[in-house]
């Protein structure tokens, strides 16, 4: 009987210390190539190799992430740097850990016809627009221009709440509206519309580009070892499956739809958008650039009346996860 209970005693101290370090992952959005890295990671095991086991779970438009991570559901959460720089302005003390993304993929893409040639023209048209945070690059761009945003002026524009669609700009309600290069930019062109009848103005060309889809955990759980360690491991898995699908795009699109629970999207969808992920991912190891966070935090403060941040953020972003998950 003792050899059996010491037994029993030894096998749960084995898997006790075999137990992969749990690790929740929110994302941003849906389950799309976007965040293809973190599915590849999963799928082609460079999580387990790194002692983890990691939950992804899926954004949308009732999930927003920096809540989620408050809340304690969360370890780790993908968000766009406007977003998490106001939340922790407002009290929630968000830290960027690490950088996958190197570009913005933001633009506002217009209608041709309307005689929309150069930001300028912008003036007086409706723009569609998301909200939930995703406003505050559009509002420091049209500050930048001193293009007042409380209604249709010589130097104002008319805002429209854009929902997570492109029909404002099919169905003409808006001059022009907010896509991403990877998405909702080629719902307009399956939606019928040549590009040629299109002119298209990123946010990165405008110099007025935030960081966007960075990692960012709790500022407290930074000053736990263990939890630290856990980041640098999951860091370091992540980004190994971030330039797994640079370089094998077509593969980390099935995988993701081989993750999508809903079955909403369509292999030429993924694939042609992995494309144009693998572009903004493409120059980045991981760490975050100091000049790319200080045009960030720029852009922001330059809000004219109506700044996002209202001061220059400190502690907001460590390098001390990414030096030593990629040496």
């Amino acid at each position: 009987m003792k050899r059996f209970l010491a037994g029993t005693a030894l096998s749960l101290i084995a898997s006790t210390a075999m137990a992969a370090d749990e690790v929740k992952l929110q994302l941003k959005w849906v389950t799309q190539a976007q965040f293809a890295g973190y599915y590849v990671a999963l799928d082609q095991g460079f999580y387990e190799e790194e002692d983890l086991d990691v939950t992804i779970l899926p954004g949308g438009p009732d999930i927003a992430p920096t809540q989620v991570i408050a809340g304690g559901g969360a370890d780790v959460t993908v968000e766009w740097m406007p977003a998490a720089l106001a939340a922790r302005e407002k009290g929630l003390p968000l830290v960027n850990i690490a950088q996958p993304f190197k570009s913005s993929g933001m633009m506002l893409t217009c209608w041709k016809d309307t005689g929309i040639e150069a930001p300028k023209d912008l003036a007086n048209r409706t723009l569609g627009v998301w909200f939930f945070g995703n406003e505050f690059p559009f509002m420091s761009w049209m500050s930048s221009l001193g293009i007042a945003t409380d209604g249709k002026a010589e130097m104002g524009v008319e805002v429209l709440k854009q929902g997570f669609n492109v029909d404002p700009l099919i169905q003409r309600q808006a001059d022009c509206i907010s896509t991403m290069t990877y998405n909702e930019y080629w719902q307009v062109i399956d939606a019928g519309v040549n590009p040629d009848e299109l002119i298209t103005f990123k946010y990165e060309d405008q110099g007025v580009a935030t960081l966007e889809d960075g990692l960012y955990v709790l500022e407290e759980n930074l000053s736990d070892p263990a939890f630290e360690d856990k980041m640098v491991r999951f860091v370091k898995a992540s980004m190994k499956g971030w330039k797994w699908a640079e370089e094998n795009p077509d593969d980390a699109a099935i995988i993701v739809l081989d993750n999508d629970e809903t079955g909403a999207q369509t292999e030429t969808h993924q694939k042609r958008m992995m494309g144009e992920i693998a572009k903004l991912t493409a120059g980045s190891n991981g760490a975050l650039d100091e000049a790319d966070y200080t045009r960030t935090v720029e852009t922001l403060l330059g809000g004219g009346s109506d700044p996002v941040i209202t001061k220059t953020p400190e502690g907001a972003w460590t390098s001390a996860i990414t030096d030593k998950a990629l040496n």
